[in-house]
């Protein structure tokens, strides 16, 4: 890292093993971005009744080139298990930057509108018929909302088309009145 890592402990006993831990999970963001310029780490331990026991918070803050990227993770009675969560939330922010800066863009499924034509509840599947005529299968485990067995025969439903071994399928339903792109 450029500039020195800032590590803050409040209310927790300094511990050398415990800032290695910090200084080791910082080091291994570097294998995602190698261009961050600064990193603070708070480690607490707020002050609470005495019948809450320990939890441990951790905050994050990172600074890269034109951002900073600042996670915060509260009440972990481990300290390790704080510190882990929020050095995997922050290398996911990271990740996220350097797409972002490379040009590279999340992709999401175009959505498509078409109405439940047929249920079998006892299998828990049914078929949607789409716009061009065609009918898709789903199953219950791809109904977003409501339940499964909210549905009804006549239903607009929401969904993705996935290629699936036994060929297209509907995948994330959603009931209600949707908005057809033009």
């Amino acid at each position: 890292m450029k500039i020195p890592m800032q590590i803050t402990l409040r209310n927790v006993d300094h511990s050398d093993a415990l800032e290695a831990h910090i200084r080791e999970k910082a080091k291994k963001l570097e294998n995602f971005f190698e261009h961050i310029v600064s990193c603070r780490v708070v480690v607490e331990m707020p002050h609470n009744h005495k019948h809450q026991g320990k939890a441990f918070n951790v905050r994050l803050d990172i600074g890269v080139p034109g951002r900073e990227i600042v996670v915060n993770r509260d009440r972990h009675e481990d300290v390790y298990v704080a510190l882990r969560d929020a050095f995997d939330a922050v290398r996911r922010q990271l990740e996220d930057y350097v797409q972002r800066m490379r040009g590279e863009t999340k992709t999401h499924q175009p959505e498509f509108i078409g109405e439940v034509v047929r249920l079998f509840p006892d299998d828990g599947c049914g078929f949607i018929l789409r716009a061009d005529g065609d009918e898709l299968y789903f199953h219950r485990d791809n109904v977003v909302s409501p339940a499964f067995n909210q549905l009804n025969v006549g239903d607009e439903v929401k969904f993705v088309e996935e290629l699936a071994a036994e060929g297209p399928q509907a995948k994330r339903l959603s009931v209600g009145r949707h908005h057809v792109p033009q």
